[in-house]
């Protein structure tokens, strides 16, 4: 009797609650079914060591070299690349053109927000308009640039649209810095503004719907419902953007080096890279500049962190 009245007061055990979790493995499960997961990630993992890792600590081992890009042995300099990017300014001169580029970047963004608030409300044709700001991005650049190269040209497209208005002059372009530089950074907010487009697209679409009705009903307009719900909704996105308009201004490649290789002023720091490794025959000194642009991205990344953190919306 005592046995059987200990056995009825076993606690009966109850379901877990629903939301705690996936159970965990038991001890006695198969090995196969602890190794799957790992299993999944292998392909993964080794295409992003093989192509992404394996490629910058090569890059790195040779920025300590005075390889030529076509020698088979390496001889190690220690740090005299380093030294020599450091005592030639001439070579840093050159992020200067980035400041284009930056500028470019600001009206870019801008122009892609106010295109992902006006098309995230109920507008006429917004589908069509959707992907009209979207298919530049899906262009190879090569090809944008070439179509850019003549439409610049001097009584290319661009000038025979500026005699529709009574403009009979005509320009190259790129033919002088100034302008060159100009018109390769439109070509440049042409064909990404629809990446960022689509980002604030999406984080605008992700904010309730119900947040946007009460304040209807309170009677606040269009430029209040951005300040004070979509801005703030979308603001770790607007520091993505910014992060990748920043890194991207200071590693430009390909449009100017399609449509001038770096003429009449364009040479971007990524080009003169690209000249070091393989017109100068200088691959230790153009991977030593590669580093330091890498870290020049990060440092820059760091600070903007810095200054505005990504601290995590709540607007419900």
């Amino acid at each position: 009797m005592v046995g059987a009245t200990q056995k009825a007061a076993r606690p009966v055990p109850t379901a877990a609650p629903a939301g705690s979790g996936p159970a965990p493995v038991p001890r006695g499960a198969p090995r196969w079914r602890r190794v799957t997961p790992w299993l999944f990630l292998t392909a993964p993992l080794a295409l992003l060591i093989a192509f992404t890792y394996a490629p910058i600590v090569n890059m790195v081992a040779y920025s300590f070299t005075d390889w030529d890009g076509v020698s088979p042995g390496l001889h190690y300099t220690g740090t005299e690349n380093y030294a020599e990017l450091l005592t030639r300014p001439e070579l840093f001169e050159v992020f200067l053109v980035s400041g284009y580029y930056l500028a470019a970047s600001v009206v870019q963004i801008a122009a892609a927000l106010y295109f992902a608030t006006v098309l995230s409300f109920s507008v006429r044709f917004r589908n069509f308009f959707k992907g009209v700001l979207f298919f530049p991005y899906l262009i190879n650049g090569v090809a944008i640039g070439f179509v850019f190269l003549y439409f610049f040209q001097g009584g290319g497209t661009l000038d025979s649209i500026l005699r529709l208005f009574g403009h009979d002059a005509d320009h190259a372009w790129l033919s002088t810095p100034a302008s060159a530089n100009l018109s390769l950074a439109g070509v440049s907010v042409w064909r990404y503004l629809g990446l960022n487009f689509v980002l604030f697209l999406g984080a605008i679409q992700s904010i309730p719907g119900e947040l946007y009705e009460a304040a209807e009903l309170d009677g606040a307009n269009r430029w209040q419902q951005f300040r004070h719900i979509i801005a703030p909704g979308i603001r770790p996105i607007l520091s993505l953007t910014v992060i990748l308009s920043v890194s991207g201004s200071l590693s430009v490649f390909e449009i100017p080096y399609v449509m001038t290789g770096g003429a009449t002023g364009t040479e971007t720091f990524v080009i003169q890279t690209v000249k070091l490794a393989f017109q100068f025959n200088k691959t230790g000194l153009a991977s030593a500049a590669a580093v330091v642009l890498l870290l020049i991205i990060l440092a820059v990344t760091w600070v903007q962190r810095r200054l505005v953190p990504d601290d995590k919306v709540d607007l419900v």
